[in-house]
């Protein structure tokens, strides 16, 4: 493991160990070091519309990111008013989720007995699939079956169990742990988890403003009194290339440090970003690169190859005898995240995810994990 490594792993654990160590004695965290998952108890979220009074075109652009749209509420989805009636069959079971008014049911079936139980939460914005979160007996599980837009219509879960269900209740889906069940919330909604506790009626669905910048108030009131208010918010630009990527964005994409578990996901890792550009030779030569060096968080990810070619050439151009530069690429000028970051097809995901490991593709060659 190279040195640049070793020092960046230290440099999560000790963010990780102080930001927990906050949390234990019930203090606010400072603005200067805002983690997204790990919110204190008495943190107070003052919402986006406080925000928009002066930064109105981020907040307009970021209402339509994918970020924001991370979570939707039952009674606004897109998908399931859209889909009044979604049905699926799976072995001896079947499935549907019928619209009723502002609710969605959703129920199994294994010929003789059913479940129906409202959905409570809808988690993704549908662009790839749509997962639901259901409430059985006092413990939330994962709908077995999600919405995938490519085949407009409901299939298995990615992650869920192998094989066909042996109950009718192990068929209703996949019961989820409180660990589990506070990071599914933390990272898709704002201000669900505070201080390692679940707070749905203080949520606001998607990832706002205060998630990735911390709580406002303190900060719109000094502003708003002429004091200034720079130190009262978290700017992730304040970060370092490493801290953001592998850290701050990485607290809900994923970590370098679960490389064992990511993977033995296989093909499947390609959903985590940071863990796929941490294995690129290019973000280990250059430290400029994070999320942020190819995209905007206030606004949705943009689909057009061609619109990434300025962040590549800002490093990949003629040598002038000064600075850093990278070696051109010998076959192409353009487009080029179509050649270096392929995109990959998930089993079951119904979709193709651009793969972040920059690197030159071979022909034929294996998925490389």
């Amino acid at each position: 493991m190279t040195q640049r490594r070793v020092s960046l792993l230290i440099l999560v654990l000790f963010g990780a160990l102080f930001s927990v160590a906050l949390i234990s004695r019930g203090e606010q965290t400072s603005t200067r070091k805002w983690q997204p998952t790990r919110v204190p108890a008495n943190t107070t979220f003052v919402g986006d519309s406080t925000c928009a009074a002066c930064h109105q075109s981020h907040v307009n652009s970021h209402q339509k990111s994918s970020m924001a749209l991370a979570m939707e509420s039952v009674g606004e989805s897109r998908i399931l008013t859209g889909c009044p009636s979604l049905k699926f069959r799976s072995g001896p079971y079947s499935y549907e989720i019928l619209r009723r008014n502002q609710e969605s049911i959703y129920t199994v079936s294994d010929g003789r007995e059913n479940i129906s139980l409202p959905v409570r939460y809808v988690f993704g914005q549908g662009k790839a699939g749509q997962t639901y979160l259901i409430e059985h007996d006092g413990a939330f599980y994962e709908s077995r079956v999600s919405f995938y837009d490519e085949i407009n219509g409901l299939d298995i879960t990615i992650g869920q169990p192998a094989g066909v269900p042996g109950s009718l209740k192990a068929a209703l889906g996949r019961k989820l742990g409180r660990d589990e069940t506070l990071k599914c919330f933390s990272c898709h909604s704002t201000g669900a988890v505070k201080g390692g506790q679940l707070h749905p009626a203080t949520m606001t669905p998607g990832i706002r403003c205060e998630a990735c910048h911390g709580p406002g108030g303190q900060h719109a009131l000094a502003m708003k009194e002429g004091r200034g208010g720079s130190g009262l918010i978290f700017n992730p630009r304040s970060l370092s290339g490493d801290e953001l990527t592998q850290d701050f964005c990485a607290s809900c994409h994923r970590i370098d440090e679960e490389q064992k578990l990511l993977r033995s996901l296989e093909v499947n890792n390609v959903r985590y970003q940071p863990y796929r550009i941490f294995q690129s030779s290019c973000y280990s030569d250059d430290s400029r690169i994070s999320c942020i060096a190819c995209h905007n968080p206030h606004e949705s990810v943009k689909q057009d190859a061609s619109y990434y070619d300025s962040k590549c050439t800002a490093c990949h151009q003629p040598s002038t005898g000064s600075g850093h530069r990278a070696r051109l690429c010998k076959v192409g000028t353009k487009d080029c995240a179509s050649c270096h970051m392929p995109r990959v097809s998930v089993p079951q995901a119904h979709f193709k995810f651009t793969d972040h490991y920059i690197r030159v593709v071979k022909p034929n060659e294996t998925y490389p994990k």
